[in-house]
Formats: structure tokens, sequence, C-alpha cells
């Protein structure tokens, strides 16, 4: 289902197409890949997001209905709040979701698909994110997928100094692999790209050693473990290209953690002796057993956004409210300068003065009671039964 940065632009053109949607923002990351959208009707939009991870992925949707969810208004908000903050991640308070989030709705102004809704939201999820990391220790300890996937390898080896290791990509995963390995006291890392420049730079950055992707096979008959993050479309070695790798260690083992979005590595890979074959699942359970020590700050991490989500809501609510507010005052300015404009003749310029001063008043007292109700109630299921009568009595 993933979506890469190339695809994002098209694929935002295709959902903010479709008939009941009028604003969109698709994150999709290594964990997830989730469509923010403002809808018309709830049930047209769901299918029309259902459609389109369908139509993207060549899926159908009875394949992947298990696994699909949604939340709207209040829900909504607070799952991406908690997005942001870390809390749905395979790694418990990882820093570089908020990025990503910040990445998704940048695309999504610069494509013209997110408007005064969503960007309101992704502008206050962005600030919830940043005051969960500075007031809460959430983000202390291992703080990302690829600092969780180095420390998963430390532990399977009892510790990785004097261990040769790949790293096989050069994004941003592969980036922040490689610099974890660099101070982990290992033999020598290679790294791996489609891009050489883009391997050079990083290898000359980490103190480690570039190669080619046909050197790959070769290199991987020596090293001890593969770490292993592109963005390749398609398998980056098959069943029988580990088969044939494993033929030249003379049994000895190699571990590889694929944390790619598709897999890198062919899973069935992981049947071959000697070969130990981890994926998000193993990294996410390994992440999970340190959750404890970080209960009192999850528990912290929820009354921020609790408290944000009140904070969000009230100002939406003051929002939604003020068009009708307004339209209100406009109404009544409308009639009292018709009245005042239908009498002007009868009286001097000292009388017109005088009404138009009293007439303002008047309005302005008249108003304000409705006003100050209509603004206290909104949001509120009293608040929609006022805001109608409004529209119904004044014809707004």
């Amino acid at each position: 289902m993933t979506i890469d940065d190339s695809g994002l632009p098209k694929a935002l053109a295709d959902l903010i197409g479709r008939e009941h949607l009028s604003e969109a923002v698709v994150l999709s990351t290594c964990n997830r890949i989730e469509a923010y959208v403002f809808a018309e009707t709830f049930h047209g939009a769901f299918q029309n997001v259902r459609d389109f991870l369908s139509e993207t992925a060549h899926v159908p949707p009875e394949q992947f209905s298990d696994s699909l969810y949604a939340h709207y208004e209040a829900d909504a908000v607070s799952h991406l709040f908690s997005v942001a903050c870390g809390l749905d991640s395979a790694v418990l308070g990882e820093h570089e979701i908020q990025g990503q989030v910040k990445d998704a709705w940048e695309t999504a102004r610069l494509e013209g698909t997110c408007g005064t809704s969503l960007n309101t939201l992704f502008r206050h999820a962005v600030e919830v994110g940043k005051r969960a990391r500075t007031e809460t220790g959430i983000s202390h300890h291992i703080t990302s997928v690829s600092h969780a996937a180095v420390a998963l390898v430390a532990e399977r080896l009892g510790g990785l100094a004097g261990r040769r290791l790949m790293v096989l990509g050069a994004g941003d995963m592969g980036a922040g692999m490689a610099a974890s390995l660099s101070k982990s006291g290992a033999a020598e890392v290679v790294v791996a790209n489609r891009t050489a420049g883009r391997a050079a730079e990083l290898a000359g950055r980490i103190g480690g050693r570039a190669v080619g992707l046909g050197q790959i096979s070769a290199e991987l008959s020596a090293v001890d473990v593969l770490l292993t993050s592109t963005g390749a479309s398609s398998l980056m070695l098959e069943h029988c290209d580990v088969a044939e790798i494993m033929a030249q260690r003379d049994s000895h083992p190699l571990l590889i953690v694929d944390v790619a979005v598709p897999r890198d590595v062919d899973p069935r890979a992981g049947e071959l002796d000697g070969v130990t074959l981890l994926d998000m699942d193993d990294l996410r359970a390994f992440a999970d057993r340190g959750l404890r020590e970080r209960r009192a700050e999850l528990e912290r991490v929820r009354g921020i956004i609790g408290h944000e989500l009140n904070r969000y809501l009230d100002h939406s609510s003051a929002r939604e409210a003020a068009p009708l507010i307004a339209a209100l005052r406009t109404r009544a300015e409308v009639l009292r300068k018709e009245e005042l404009d239908r009498h002007a003749a009868r009286l001097s310029p000292g009388e017109r003065e005088a009404v138009e001063a009293t007439t303002r008043g008047l309005v302005a007292k008249l108003l304000h009671e409705p006003t100050v109700k209509l603004k206290d109630a909104a949001g509120s299921p009293r608040g929609d039964r006022l805001a109608e009568a409004l529209r119904d009595l004044f014809d707004l």
C-alpha cells in the first residue's frame, strides 16, 4: 500500500478528485498508510478512500478490509495527535514520525489538496508532537526505528564490537542505522546504495566503506549482519540470491534485519539454514519490551493529547460559530440601514445622526446575548439547535 515521495503528488490529485472529499493529506511511512480527509459525507468519503487504496495498490478491498480502520471528528483528531507524538509507532515515542507528519502536510499544501480545515489540524498536530517530546521523556532512550534496528542486532549478537555489517539503502532510514552503527564499536560498516554518490557520502560521514549494488553478493559472503531499508518497489534479494550467498559462507550465520517497505528481502530467505531474518514485527516486539520503563511517560503524553484535543475542539467550535454570527450581524445591519434610508427624507442631518447612533446601539444590545450563547454552546448538541434556529428565524 505504501506510496513513495515521488508518487505522492499524483496520489493526492487522485484522492481529492473523488466525489465526497474536499481536502486530503496522505501519510505513508514504514508503519502505516493513512488518508486524512475533510469529508462532505462520512459513508461516501469512506468509500472514496477505500477505493483509492484499492486502486493505488491494485488490491481488492476484501483483501485488506480487516486491516482498515476509520476515525472521524474528535477521534480522528486524537488519532493524528497520537501519531505525531509517536504513540502509534513501532517504536514508542520515536522522533522520525513527527517529521513525516510535517512532510505529508507540506506536500499536500504544495499540491493544493490541503485547505483551511486540515491546515489548522496538522499545524496543531505538529505542535502537540513537539510539546510531548519537550515536556516528557517519551522520546528518550531508543528514539527511532533505525536506532531500534541497531539495538535489536546488538542484543541478538551480544554486542557489535568486532562485527562487520552492511547497510543497504542510504535514505533517511539507512543513514540513521549507519549513524548508530558508527558509535557501536563495529569493525566495519559497508554501505550499498543504488546511487553510488549517495553511498559514498554516507560512508565517508560514518567512517565506513561504500560499494555498488553489483558488489552486494560478494560483500554478503563475509559480513555478519545485513540491515536493509531501500525504497525499491521490488525485492532486492530473492530466495535464490540468499541461498547462493549462504553457500559461500561455510555455515557462517547471517543476521538480516529488513525494515524496508515494501520488503527488500524475500521472506522465504528466513527458512534457509544459517539465516535469521527479522522484520518490522520483530522490531516492534523488541521495542515493546522496553515499554514498561516509559509507562509513566506514556500517561503524561496521553494527558497532553487530551488537553490539546479539548483546546483544538474549542477553537474549532468557535471557528464554526463565527460565520453564522457574522451572517446574523450582517443581516441585522442590512435591515437597520434599509429602514433608516426609508425614512431619511423626513430627518434633518442632526436627527439622522441621532437615529443612526440609537439604532446601531439597539441592534448591538439585541444581538449581544444570542451571540454569547451561540459561542458558548458551539460544538455541542445545544449549540447545533441554536444555530439551526437562527438560520431558520433569520433566513441565514
